[in-house]
């Protein structure tokens, strides 16, 4: 089943206001500034965070591999983040392995069976919302970023 596009509008709006007001949204969402690897300019994008680890933490790209942030990170990994009180922090964002992706998914639909299968519905992995084991060409189709420390 083909997922529909939320507007580009609607998913941009709460950018400004997440920047400024980090620590009222927790850590649930980032804002991640990445370079255009085009034109070189700052760009943000607002994600949700699907998975953390001591120093890390992992969100999706809902839209594929073709999403302009995500092609914006494979060519530029180092990135600025702000999620919960951390303001404008250095990092490195670095895709992950389909299988090391599966596992993550596996476990925020354990954690997280609501907000998983809203997901599921908003960008087309059915396996969230009927139950399924969540196959390897899932998290290929919706590849999962480690964000972490920058790269020295």
């Amino acid at each position: 089943m083909p997922h529909r596009r939320l507007p580009r509008w609607l998913v941009r709006a709460p950018i400004p206001l997440f920047r400024g007001a980090s620590p009222l949204f927790g850590r649930r969402f980032v804002v991640l500034e990445h370079r255009g690897r085009t034109t070189g300019q700052l760009r943000y994008v607002l994600l949700e965070v699907v998975h953390r680890e001591p120093g890390a933490l992992m969100v999706i790209s809902g839209y594929g591999p073709a999403a302009q942030w995500y092609r914006n990170i494979v060519a530029n990994p180092r990135v600025r983040i702000w999620t919960g009180g951390i303001r404008h922090a250095a990092a490195t964002a670095i895709p992950l392995s389909a299988e090391h992706g599966t596992a993550i998914l596996e476990s925020y639909r354990h954690h997280h069976p609501l907000a998983a299968r809203a997901l599921g519905h908003a960008f087309g992995i059915p396996e969230f919302a009927d139950g399924r084991p969540v196959p390897v060409r899932r998290a290929q189709q919706r590849p999962l970023v480690r964000i972490g420390p920058p790269a020295r």
